[in-house]
């Protein structure tokens, strides 16, 4: 490897696995705080009791600490198909990083040490989870399952995708979504990571690929990843820079203050209109600042998956 190589040589997340499980075992600890309290402490062994259920696997010793009805649950059982899809465009790699950390983390960081904490409640809860990562093209793909050695496999692929960014690459999210739709075939959880950037033709389609995940009766969350001081307050010193796109390499020069108004003005509508157009569909949507922690990922994982039994 010569120097050059060297010095843009990208590192990943040195211990992905131990990361996530910080992340989570933070986030049941949250819960006894939460609406969720009585559920944190044995989660990985109990479901909700829903109307009609059996009773005879209700744990009554549960429902004295608690005061609400779980049932216990089995080894062999799996309740739930998880689907995560990433986004690995070469916008989702802003801002560039050298390596990555819980305090260092760009849009495919983030979504990266997401995933693996999603993957690590799915775990304990024996739940099976299939993964895909897409650029410009179809990358990876792997269907559900619940193995330890699965989901080792998904961790390295991950990584492998913070470690090898594209460069001035555009991706059409639409056609992999369609793909996607396709190779699913039982119902599923699906979880989208993207910055979801694309014209407004491409926005067209990406929501009939949405409407295709939900004809075939799949639950969609749409984690729209997005970097908050720059990409929609555009806190940038006004000197005068060169703007590059990412995707397609052009570029404009500009002083920030001249057009940070019309600027924020623009994209909070755009973020109003995906909302509506989601609530239209039926999809989740859940707008996600890699800036903030990742309670509001795993509260929405968790309030997704009760829904889904």
């Amino acid at each position: 490897m010569n120097i050059e190589n060297e010095i843009n040589q990208i590192t990943g997340f040195k211990n992905l696995e131990l990361l996530a499980t910080q992340v989570v075992e933070g986030f049941i600890s949250g819960l006894h705080k939460s609406p969720f309290h009585g559920f944190s402490a044995e989660f990985a062994e109990h479901k909700i009791y829903n109307n009609g259920e059996s009773t005879k696997h209700i744990d009554w010793k549960l429902y004295a600490k608690t005061d609400k009805l779980y049932t216990k649950r089995y080894e062999e059982e799996t309740n739930l198909r998880c689907h995560i899809i990433i986004d690995n465009s070469s916008s989702m790699h802003y801002p560039k990083l050298k390596e990555f950390s819980i305090d260092s983390l760009n849009k495919i960081g983030f979504s990266v040490l997401a995933a693996a904490a999603i993957m690590n409640l799915l775990k304990r809860q024996r739940d099976a989870v299939g993964m895909s990562i897409y650029s410009d093209s179809y990358e990876f793909y792997s269907s559900e399952k619940g193995s330890e050695r699965h989901h080792q496999m998904l961790l390295g692929q991950m990584n492998e995708a913070l470690e090898n960014p594209k460069v001035q690459v555009e991706t059409k999210t639409y056609e992999y979504l369609h793909l996607i739709a396709e190779k699913l075939k039982r119902r599923s959880l699906v979880f989208l990571f993207t910055d979801m950037f694309q014209s407004d033709t491409e926005a067209e389609k990406l929501f009939e690929a949405l409407q295709h995940l939900k004809y075939n009766k799949h639950e969609v969350v749409l984690f729209h990843t997005y970097d908050k001081e720059k990409e929609m307050k555009f806190e940038f010193s006004n000197r005068p820079k060169r703007f590059v796109d990412v995707e397609t390499g052009e570029h404009v020069n500009l002083y920030a203050d001249n057009i940070k108004e019309d600027y924020e003005k623009a994209v909070k509508k755009y973020f109003t209109d995906l909302a509506m157009k989601c609530g239209l569909y039926r999809i989740k949507y859940v707008p996600t600042d890699i800036n903030e922690h990742f309670n509001k990922i795993l509260t929405t994982y968790l309030v997704e998956r009760q829904k889904f039994g």
